[in-house]
């Protein structure tokens, strides 16, 4: 079964995407500032990490640029970023650290948020 990393701020969108991909039947974890979410990255092994751009204590861009920079002993699967409309250089950036992916939070309904998951752990299968 796929285990996922949701790194977000937000408690109710954190909440919302961890009780929509355990439904599905998926192992999840949830971090709710960068320097956790760092953490759980480098010691565990996730199918795939929603990172959100926009975190306390370290940004999504930081851990992107701090994984590249020193990658994690254990073998890591896709990074999502999770963002808002508007922020497309941000967005490049992090697709040049490595991300695989992006979802735009305020855009997507319950079932597309799947669909979009399900394409990403298919591809790193």
């Amino acid at each position: 079964m796929a285990k996922i990393l949701i790194v977000e701020d937000d408690q109710f969108l954190r909440e919302f995407y961890q009780e929509l991909l355990q439904a599905e039947g998926y192992l999840v974890d949830v971090a709710a500032d960068g320097e956790t979410g760092e953490k759980k990255i480098r010691q565990d092994n996730f199918n795939l990490i929603l990172l959100d751009i926009m975190l306390p204590k370290k940004d999504g861009l930081q851990i992107l640029k701090d994984l590249k920079a020193k990658p994690p002993s254990s073998k890591m699967g896709s990074i999502v970023i999770l963002t808002n409309l508007g922020q497309d250089a941000v967005i490049k950036e992090c697709f040049e650290l490595g991300a695989q992916g992006f979802l735009i939070k305020s855009a997507l309904n319950p079932d597309q948020v799947l669909t979009e998951i399900k394409s990403y752990l298919q591809k790193t299968s």
